[in-house]
């Protein structure tokens, strides 16, 4: 494959969340379905070791290229916080965003909510104007019986910046433990929008 065809594909860049990384739940499986027709990125964050924004920016840099109107970002529970911290920062708008169980505020874990705490600190106060503009075409999905992040978080989310927002019957937190070692409606959406673009 040239590095001409490499350039014209389009950037996927695909976020887990804490306690996770790029082997776990879904992520695998997703890039394998994407690789040939993008140019697909699963960047590795510390945690829960090390685990704060500023860090997982840093890790973010050092692997993934620069973001653009060709990026389609996808981000599982903190992993999506981080695109919204992303998004907010964009001087121009991506291509896509997805985010899945999004968390912007503490969810009454002790344990999580220390290891988040600094992607959630300036929560209600993002920058939800920029994030709307910068967002692309959106997807937001949740589980209805999400056990980690309450159902209010990705309601909100959605109330603020627009997109669909995608009610999964007993998914849980969209994760290996809910049976989400694939998921093809999060594939579908990016299939529709391709055909659409």
């Amino acid at each position: 494959m040239t590095m001409e065809r490499i350039k014209m594909k389009k950037d996927i860049i695909i976020l887990h969340g804490t306690m996770g990384s790029p082997e776990g739940n879904w992520l695998p499986w997703l890039k394998s379905q994407l690789e040939n027709d993008y140019n697909v990125f699963v960047p590795s964050f510390p945690t829960p070791e090390n685990q704060s924004k500023e860090n997982w920016c840093a890790a973010l840099r050092d692997q993934t290229p620069i973001f653009g109107k060709d990026t389609i970002l996808i981000g599982h529970s903190i992993g999506a916080t981080l695109m919204m911290h992303i998004l907010e920062m964009l001087k121009n708008p991506v291509h896509q965003s997805i985010f899945v169980c999004p968390v912007f505020d503490k969810i009454g874990n002790e344990e999580y909510d220390a290891l988040n705490a600094t992607f959630i600190e300036k929560s209600p106060h993002f920058d939800w104007e920029s994030m709307s503009q910068n967002k692309g075409n959106c997807t937001i999905f949740m589980g209805d019986n999400d056990p980690y992040v309450p159902a209010w978080h990705a309601e909100t989310l959605h109330e603020k910046v627009g997109g669909d927002l995608i009610s999964i019957p007993n998914g849980g937190h969209i994760n290996t433990e809910s049976g989400y070692t694939e998921f093809a409606e999060l594939l579908d959406i990016i299939k529709e929008r391709k055909l659409n673009a």
